[in-house]
């Protein structure tokens, strides 16, 4: 299992952020879209590191047209060396329709098309293909060789898609390279739905989960006293509380009989007491979707939860924490 790192901090550091995590021996690095472009930050990223792998995780694909897409990727494969992976995600239809002011329908068999479209444009530009994709969302069937990127030595990148319900798990493993699992997740669920949603996306394309990619951020809940460990199960269940609030993600609740929580969470939200939301949280629900512990109690949970399941893992810690702790969990995991 390689483990990455997620880059939050501000635009100024992203540099000296990348050199140090690499140096620290991390297998990857990742940034989220929330209030920077990320591929604005893979780019300085790739001109900081040599080894890592590189992507968002996620840019959202629905904000996008696949063209514009495509642009920016096969650049981005070409100046990271081959490093860079593009990893998508739908958003949910309030952020699509109401802040990027883009048309949401049909989500997973949009993600499809868009997946699909994607291949088509990297296929005219690197092996030369006639582009003539026609499609339900997506028309593309114009390209001149003025507009054409030069073809370079590494080619489209990898495609992983981020999914949490069925329908756009099994897309994922039908069309992408690899998956990536929310952190709202748990053992059971990713057990139990996940992995047989990507084997039957993987069954109708012919193939099985065989150098398929699954990564994802896991919630750590870590602390050397009580201290570090009240502030990180009081972040931590902020975070659950704000993801369990969302019925797009009802499903990993109701697996566990918790679906009464997301309505009382939703309510709450909307009602504007967002720091009363992580109170909601049990400890029943944040041992489910978190691992809790001192460094090396965590790493091991870590390893024994995700280590048969997950290709690769981030480590999710949403509240402040004293950096040196990390390579404490990280040695853990390895061990």
């Amino acid at each position: 299992m390689l483990i990455d790192a997620s880059l939050t901090g501000a635009l100024a550091s992203t540099k000296a952020d990348a050199q140090a995590l690499e140096a620290e021996g991390y297998d990857g690095l990742w940034v989220s879209e929330t209030q920077h472009d990320p591929f604005l930050q893979l780019l300085q990223i790739a001109e900081a590191t040599e080894r890592v792998t590189l992507g968002p995780a996620i840019a959202i694909g629905f904000a996008r047209s696949p063209m514009t897409l495509a642009y920016t990727t096969y650049d981005l494969a070409n100046y990271s060396a081959g490093r860079f992976v593009l990893g998508l995600g739908s958003q949910v239809k309030p952020h699509i329709e109401k802040r990027f002011s883009m048309t949401w329908s049909r989500p997973a068999a949009r993600m499809r098309e868009l997946v699909v479209a994607l291949r088509a444009i990297w296929s005219a530009w690197h092996d030369g293909a006639r582009l003539d994709f026609r499609g339900d969302f997506y028309t593309h069937t114009l390209m001149t060789p003025f507009f054409a990127p030069p073809r370079h030595a590494f080619g489209a990148p990898p495609v992983y898609l981020a999914g949490v319900g069925t329908q756009m798990t099994e897309v994922a493993g039908e069309v992408a390279d690899g998956f990536f699992f929310h952190p709202f997740t748990t053992q059971r669920y990713l057990r139990e739905v996940t992995l047989p949603a990507l084997e039957r996306g993987r069954a109708t394309s012919g193939l099985g989960l065989d150098g398929f990619t699954i990564a994802g951020p896991a919630f750590v809940c870590v602390g050397r006293d009580e201290a570090e460990m009240a502030a990180a199960v009081k972040g931590t269940k902020n975070q659950i509380a704000f993801y369990a609030s969302t019925p797009a993600y009802r499903g990993v609740l109701d697996l566990h009989g918790w679906g009464d929580l997301q309505p009382e969470l939703n309510r709450i939200s909307k009602e504007g007491r967002w720091a009363e939301m992580g109170d909601v949280v049990t400890d029943d629900v944040l041992d489910a979707l978190a691992v809790v512990g001192d460094p090396a109690t965590a790493g091991r949970a870590l390893r024994e939860r995700w280590g048969d399941v997950a290709t690769r893992i981030s480590l999710y810690t949403p509240y402040p924490s004293d950096s040196s702790i990390w390579p404490e969990v990280v040695d853990a995991i390895r061990a």
